[in-house]
């Protein structure tokens, strides 16, 4: 029978997956709103928000009480529907809610939409939680005019990152689009660049385009420590980022673009030396299940992040503010 990976090695990533896990603290001050003058009309009115917010909020409970994910299609789409619906998953194996997929009720900021036509978006702002994670933001999604908005996307703010300033909710923000021009990268561009940075690091040739974050420096920090387990076993281990088109963008005041987008990324881990790849945390061990471990084990995640991309010409880098990561599948090789 072959031997198992070493504890070691499951327990840095344990360690250093939960301070990714961790990576927003305290809340961040909301920036004073901009007003503008005349323009067009905001899609709905801050009371409107609320409403289709708590009734999402009010069926993600009751999913959450029932550890069952069948309901959630009702009130999610997007990525932050295979993210709660992992999160559920998990959660009926360990009996235990993921404490990051709370969502405060009340709100510091929201941001509607001049956007009349379809698909459209909501970005809110929640408060912190009562433990004191940071803040949520929210993007709230209308496919069509006869369609729920749904929660499309959820980020945990960075903590001491800096956020654009939006247009008051009686004014309203107008959408952008993932091929926005007028920026110092589009949308997209932008995407594309930071899933590059996050596979190739500091030799990456957009790193320069960036400023530092704190979901890139924990990551480094877990496949680093990850990695000195795996070679005092003469194992190997590679990650791969695959930006997506699942993009949501908002201009904000000062006409740069506030965008939440989804990275899918893999993670690939060979023990070496004729031992078994095992899950290395509760979250992979629940989504493993009973299958039976060989050498290799893949690990997918769903990567969310809120960038902000700044005006060309305003010597600004683009920066990341808000960031989710869930494991999703854990399969043998």
């Amino acid at each position: 029978m072959s031997n198992r990976m070493p504890i070691r090695i499951c327990a840095a990533v344990c360690s250093a997956g939960l301070a990714i896990a961790a990576l927003a603290g305290c809340g961040n001050p909301v920036p004073t709103v901009k007003v503008s003058s005349d323009g067009p009309t905001p899609v709905l009115t801050q009371a409107q928000e609320e409403k289709i917010r708590q009734r999402i909020l009010q069926t993600l409970q009751q999913a959450d009480e029932a550890k069952n994910p069948e309901t959630l299609k009702q009130v999610l789409s997007g990525p932050e529907l295979e993210v709660r619906t992992s999160q559920l998953t998990i959660a009926q194996k360990t009996n235990k809610i993921d404490s990051h997929s709370v969502i405060p009720k009340d709100t510091s900021q929201v941001v509607i939409t001049t956007t009349a036509s379809w698909p459209r978006a909501i970005f809110t702002i929640t408060t912190t939680t009562d433990d004191q994670q940071s803040q949520r933001l929210l993007v709230l999604r209308q496919d069509n005019a006869r369609s729920n908005y749904t929660l499309w996307g959820l980020v945990r703010l960075l903590q001491g990152a800096k956020m654009p300033a939006f247009e008051i909710p009686t004014i309203g923000s107008a959408a952008a689009t993932a091929d926005d021009k007028g920026l110092v990268a589009t949308p997209k561009e932008a995407v594309q660049q930071y899933a590059d940075v996050l596979q190739n690091g500091d030799t990456s040739k957009y790193a320069k385009n960036f400023d530092d974050d704190q979901f890139r420096k924990d990551l480094q920090t877990l496949t680093q420590t990850v990695q000195q387990g795996i070679e005092a076993n003469k194992g190997t281990q590679t990650q791969t980022f695959t930006p997506t088109d699942d993009i949501q963008v908002m201009r904000s005041a000062d006409g740069g673009d506030l965008v939440v987008a989804r990275i899918n990324s893999e993670w690939v881990r060979n023990a070496g030396e004729g031992r078994e790849s095992l899950p290395a945390s509760d979250s992979e061990k629940a989504l493993f299940g009973d299958a039976k471990a060989t050498s290799s084990m893949k690990v997918s995640y769903v990567n969310v992040l809120a960038l902000y991309v700044p005006k060309d010409g305003s010597n600004q880098k683009i920066r990341v503010v808000g960031a989710e990561r869930q494991v999703t599948a854990v399969v043998a090789q």
